[in-house]
């Protein structure tokens, strides 16, 4: 079964689907209404493509607090993955990137945002089941708190 979204297409194969981006617009963004569009509560995603512009963020433990940078070129996203969990009441990604610059090094960390020059291509893996996310604040970040 095929279906299309905002700045999305999908085919559902058994219970995994795969999705392609379209062309210029924002990964998390596009994501996060196709999670929202197909009602994916949990699960595993996975990707690659080309962007143009990517905002990562580094988590400081010791600050605990984020450190974003925006990278502006083009770049092969050699990886995505990630997860989908429950935040604050709504279906919400978490994502880690590497990207291949022209020059052959690589960039990694927590993608906040980018823009697709390029394709984007997808497998999400559900799961049958809620997981949830809150805060620890001893430490600074959102974990899997499975008594929810």
């Amino acid at each position: 079964m095929n279906y299309k979204g905002n700045h999305w297409s999908a085919r559902k194969v058994d219970q995994i689907y795969i999705v392609s981006l379209d062309n210029h617009s924002n990964i998390v963004e596009a994501l996060t209404d196709f999670i929202q569009d197909q009602n994916i509560q949990a699960g595993e995603v996975t990707g690659i493509g080309a962007v143009s512009k990517a905002t990562l963020r580094f988590f400081n433990p010791v600050t605990k607090k984020y450190v974003d940078k925006t990278f502006k070129e083009q770049m092969e996203v050699t990886n995505i993955s990630g997860n989908i969990s429950e935040i604050e009441g709504r279906p919400t990604l978490h994502l880690h990137i590497t990207l291949g610059r022209e020059d052959y090094t690589a960039l990694a960390g927590h993608l906040l945002e980018a823009k697709i020059q390029g394709a984007a291509e997808f497998i999400f893996y559900p799961l049958n089941t809620r997981i949830v996310k809150r805060k620890n604040e001893h430490i600074g970040i959102n974990l899997y708190d499975f008594e929810k």
